[in-house]
């Protein structure tokens, strides 16, 4: 049966995530996007050094992409999303960080200050932090000597080595209660597209969020990776990928799993993986034109309509 105007939480951080709320935004206004807070580079990274606060630049990307299409939104967003360049201490700092940054310490509340972003911005959607701390990230990788470990968000996306197991500094974090109840409540929960191991599965490490993620009554979709040239998952397969995810919550089921059929190398292998959790595949192209590993917005929602209305398989094909 088809939803209309469904409650939808986003998972990730990032490019990803812009893409995936990009393409919910066409198709609902009901939209959450739970976003890690990890990044100990660039501005993000300094603004959390120098003032303690939870680093601000994934929440920035994902109330930009929240903007509406209008001459308010788009001149909002490109505000937002503005770097300085300078030879001073401004250098590289993205206006939105400093504005968000500066609501934190006038209202004393990430939320609500992310709530007064998205007001200004007229966002289509709320946009929230995983968790209620600044977050670190340790992984353990396999090189021709065994195991290490990297630490770090920023290090950890960079890696060429196989990541072996994921942590959390601190280990058991308290959630943000506002996501944990955007996930209890929801229609359909999106993990993906994005850095797969620094900020998507980060979400799985948040006690009090994971156990939402694993007893809410919300279908669960797994959006894959276009590309795995580069960075932290770099040569894994698309069912490298839900391996993954599975190996760091064996017990979440996935109800669907998007993939452009370009970036899938096996899809009797992911099908099998895909089956393991629980879930269907839908494959459909949702990259864009140009060959950049980058989601089409308007491709990608139609996907994700698809998966809302049960069309999986085939085109055409309703399973419920």
């Amino acid at each position: 049966m088809s939803l209309i105007n469904p409650a939808v939480v986003a998972l990730g951080g990032g490019h990803g995530l812009s893409a995936t709320l990009s393409s919910l935004r066409l198709m609902t206004d009901r939209i959450t996007a739970v976003v890690t807070v990890a990044d100990d580079g660039g501005s993000s990274g300094r603004l959390r050094s120098e003032l303690g606060v939870l680093p601000p630049g994934d929440l920035r990307m994902a109330l930009a992409a929240l903007c509406d299409d209008s001459e308010w939104g788009r001149t909002w967003s490109a505000v937002l999303q503005h770097r300085f360049s300078s030879s001073g201490d401004l250098d590289q700092h993205a206006v939105g960080n400093l504005l968000i940054v500066a609501l934190w310490e006038l209202l004393e509340d990430p939320v609500a200050g992310l709530d007064w972003v998205g007001k200004l911005l007229g966002a289509r959607g709320r946009v929230l932090p995983m968790a209620a701390v600044p977050l670190g990230i340790e992984a353990d990788v396999r090189t021709g000597d065994g195991l290490s470990t990297i630490v770090g968000q920023s290090q950890v996306a960079v890696t060429h080595e196989r990541i072996e197991q994921l942590r959390l500094v601190p280990p058991d974090p308290p959630a943000c209660p506002e996501a944990v109840e955007a996930v209890l409540s929801a229609d359909w929960v999106i993990l993906g597209p994005g850095s797969w191991y620094s900020s998507v599965m980060p979400h799985l490490l948040v006690p009090d969020l994971a156990h939402a993620l694993h007893e809410t009554a919300a279908r669960r979709c797994v959006v894959l990776n276009l590309s795995s040239d580069s960075g932290e998952t770099y040569g894994l397969t698309a069912t490298d990928h839900l391996e993954a995810l599975h190996k760091h919550a064996p017990g979440l089921r996935i109800d669907a799993v998007v993939a452009d059929p370009s970036a899938v190398e096996d899809i009797g292998l992911l099908a099998d993986e895909s089956a393991r959790m629980g879930a269907r595949i839908l494959l459909r192209q949702v990259g864009r034109s140009d060959g950049t590993p980058r989601h089409d917005a308007l491709r990608l929602a139609a996907a994700l309509r698809d998966v809302f209305d049960g069309f999986l398989g085939d085109v055409g094909t309703t399973t419920h």
